[in-house]
C-alpha cells in the first residue's frame, strides 16, 4: 500500500526551499564581496592619490627656479599693467595649492611682491603710486606631466583670499575643500 501512496503525495517543501536558499547565499555573499572590495579599493586610491600629489609638489619644488624666471618673462611681456615695466619680483618661500574644479588641474599659488617702473612715453611718468609695491598672487598650472606658467598673476589677493575668491573655481588641496568664503572680498584683477 505504501507504494500506492508514494505519488500521491507533494513534494517536499524543503526542495523547494533550497534554490531560494541559494540565491540569497549568492546575493549576500556578492554584497559582501562589493563592501570588502570597496572597503580596500578607496584606501588604496586614497594613497595613490596622495603619493602622485607629493611627487608632483616636489617637482614644482625642484623646477621651482626655472617656473619663477619663466613667470616673469611671460608676465613681463605681457605688455600689463599698460605704461608700466616689471623692475622687480620678489616670490614668497610658501606655496599653496588648488585644484580647478571644473578641469581638475593642479595649480600652485605663490605669493608675490611687484614693483614697476614708468615707461618713458608711456603717461604714467608722473603717476607716484607706480613705485608703490604691489602684493599679488603668482599663478602656475600643472597639465598632468609637467609644471608650466603663463605669467598669470591676481594683484591684491594672496593664495588664501585667492583660493576664497574663486571658490566657485578653485578648492585648496591640502584640506579638500576651502573653507569659509568672503562674498564681500574685492575682484582681483588678472593678467
Amino acid at each position: 500500500m505504501a507504494a500506492v501512496f508514494q505519488g500521491i503525495v507533494p513534494a517536499r517543501t524543503e526542495n523547494q526551499m533550497v534554490p531560494v536558499l541559494s540565491f540569497l547565499v549568492i546575493v549576500l555573499g556578492i554584497a559582501t564581496g562589493l563592501m570588502l572590495t570597496v572597503m580596500v579599493v578607496r584606501p588604496v586610491q586614497a594613497a595613490r592619490r596622495a603619493e602622485r600629489l607629493a611627487r608632483i609638489q616636489r617637482d614644482f619644488r625642484r623646477q621651482r627656479e626655472q617656473l619663477e624666471a619663466k613667470f616673469i618673462d611671460e608676465a613681463a611681456s605681457s605688455g600689463k599693467p599698460r605704461g608700466l615695466r616689471w623692475s622687480d619680483v620678489a616670490f614668497d618661500d610658501d606655496v599653496m595649492y588648488a585644484r580647478d574644479r571644473k578641469t581638475g588641474g593642479l595649480k600652485a599659488l605663490v605669493a608675490i611682491e611687484v614693483c614697476f617702473e614708468a615707461i618713458e612715453g608711456g603717461g604714467m611718468e608722473e603717476v607716484e603710486a607706480v613705485s608703490n609695491v604691489r602684493a599679488a598672487t603668482a599663478e602656475f598650472l600643472h597639465d598632468g606631466e609637467r609644471w608650466f606658467t603663463k605669467g598669470r598673476v591676481f594683484f591684491n589677493l594672496g593664495p588664501k583670499g585667492l583660493i576664497r575668491y574663486l571658490h566657485a573655481d578653485l578648492e585648496s588641496v591640502e584640506c579638500g575643500a576651502t573653507a569659509g568664503t568672503n562674498p564681500s572680498a574685492t575682484k582681483p584683477s588678472a593678467l
